[in-house]
C-alpha cells in the first residue's frame, strides 16, 4: 500500500516541476526579448543611409573616431627596437586629443620625440603592469612638455613587444 502512495505522489511532482520550469522559460525568454527591443535601436529604413565624409571613414567604410573635426590625430605607427636588448622590437600606435584645434606639425615633432624615447628604453623598464603605466607616465609628461599644454591627453591604440 505504502508503493503505490509513493507513486502516486511523486508523479504529479514531476510534471509540476516540468511545467514549472516550462513557464519560467517562457517567462525569461519574453522578457529578455521586450529588454531587447527596448535597448536595441531601430533598424535603418530600406533605402536610407547615414552620410559619412570619405575622410572620416576607415578602409571598411566604418567612422574612425580619430579625425582631425573632433581634435584627434591619430599618430603613424610607431616601430623600433629597445635600447636592450636590442634583439626586441616595440610596437607603438598612438592618438594625440587636443585642446581647441589639432596641429599637425606639432603632432609629427610629438611623434618624432616619443620614437626617440623608444630607443632609449630597455626592456626591464616596461615589463608588466606597473612598467607599462611608467612608460604611459614618461610619454604623457614628454607630450605635455612638447606640446605646452595644447594636447591634453595621449591615447594609446597599439602596443606590442616582439
Amino acid at each position: 500500500m505504502e508503493e503505490t502512495d509513493d507513486k502516486q505522489t511523486k508523479s504529479p511532482s514531476l510534471i509540476m516541476t516540468v511545467a514549472a520550469v516550462a513557464v519560467l522559460t517562457l517567462v525569461a525568454g519574453g522578457g529578455g526579448w521586450l529588454v531587447g527591443a527596448a535597448i536595441a535601436p531601430p533598424p535603418p529604413e530600406p533605402g536610407k543611409t547615414a552620410e559619412v565624409s570619405p575622410e572620416a571613414t576607415g578602409a571598411e567604410g566604418l567612422p574612425k573616431l580619430a579625425t582631425e573635426e573632433n581634435g584627434i590625430v591619430q599618430l603613424e605607427p610607431i616601430t623600433t627596437n629597445l635600447a636592450y636588448p636590442s634583439e626586441n622590437w616595440i610596437r607603438l600606435e598612438v592618438a594625440l586629443q587636443f585642446n581647441g584645434a589639432p596641429d599637425v606639425a606639432l603632432a609629427e615633432v610629438i611623434h618624432q620625440d616619443i620614437a626617440a624615447y623608444l630607443k632609449t628604453v630597455s626592456l626591464q623598464q616596461i615589463q608588466g603592469p606597473r612598467g607599462f603605466q611608467y612608460l604611459r607616465d614618461d610619454i604623457q609628461e614628454r607630450v605635455d612638455l612638447r606640446s605646452d599644454g595644447r594636447v591634453t591627453n595621449v591615447m594609446f591604440r597599439t602596443f606590442v613587444i616582439q
